[in-house]
């Protein structure tokens, strides 16, 4: 199986730390130019000197806070005039948690923006230079909160719904031009997120972490939390030419957690 992307370029959001950094590692290893994305310009700067560089192709990052849609769509305008991005990594951190029925309106706005709009931004500036291509691979970091809600984080799950239909709908408008649109959805994993769930329920419940945690892996039927780099793993095989038959789908990355097929 080839699993060289030598020539293309990727734009994967989040990626400062966590799953977006582990994808931005997995793509630059296979060959892939890769612009980071993150709000913190100063770890960005020490980001992109660690990337590596297998066929010396060079990496790039651009600060964006994705609360500003028009800052993310000029910074995509930019890019895009400058190099071709064939590779759309969507990734955003999940909003705090809290029980969906005391949530603001104010806070689904602003994290439907975040997250569904920014996409829609992103994918908006990049398409030409993936039908130029004839080539292009959106693949969406998501939760496995698609196939099952969370307890305790109501706004996260109705939003996450949400990208996942955007996801849907856009991969039957343009497979055509050789473009798959995918999602990824971690379960729990080793990120700063499942630290924020894990304090979340342990007050919520009067447990202690530990309790929490142990509460979490009893339904996780591979006994352990994923790690950033499986998920990356997962995003990285979408982006392949080898996968160009595989579009509009979930994939989830959860150990078995979600009951649903």
């Amino acid at each position: 199986m080839n699993l060289d992307l030598t020539g293309y370029n990727a734009f994967v959001g989040g990626s400062s730390k966590g799953i977006g950094w582990a994808t931005a590692l997995q793509l630059a290893s296979l060959g892939a130019s890769v612009t980071l994305v993150s709000r913190d310009e100063k770890l960005l700067e020490k980001r992109v000197n660690e990337l590596p560089s297998p066929n010396f192709q060079p990496h790039y990052f651009v600060c964006v806070d994705y609360n500003d849609l028009s800052a993310v769509k000029a910074a995509a305008e930019k890019i895009a005039a400058s190099r071709p991005i064939h590779l759309l990594i969507n990734n955003t951190g999940g909003p705090a948690g809290g029980e969906i029925i005391g949530e603001s309106t104010e806070k689904f706005e602003a994290v439907f923006r975040q997250h569904l709009s920014v996409n829609q931004v992103l994918t908006q500036s990049f398409l030409s230079g993936m039908k130029a291509a004839g080539f292009g691979r959106i693949v969406n970091v998501i939760s496995v909160s698609v196939k099952q809600p969370i307890v305790g984080l109501g706004v996260s799950n109705t939003i996450r719904w949400a990208v996942a239909s955007w996801a849907k709908s856009l991969s039957k408008e343009i497979a055509k031009d050789g473009i798959t649109v995918n999602n990824v959805l971690p379960g729990y994993t080793k990120t700063g997120r499942l630290d924020e769930v894990i304090k979340l329920q342990a007050e919520s419940q009067g447990l202690t972490p530990d309790e929490v945690e142990e509460k979490l892996l009893a339904n996780v039927p591979t006994g352990k939390f994923a790690t950033p780099e499986e998920v990356a793993a997962a995003v990285a095989f979408l982006c392949l030419p080898i996968a160009a038959s595989i579009n509009g789908i979930n994939i989830p990355v959860d150990g078995g957690l979600s009951a649903s097929l």
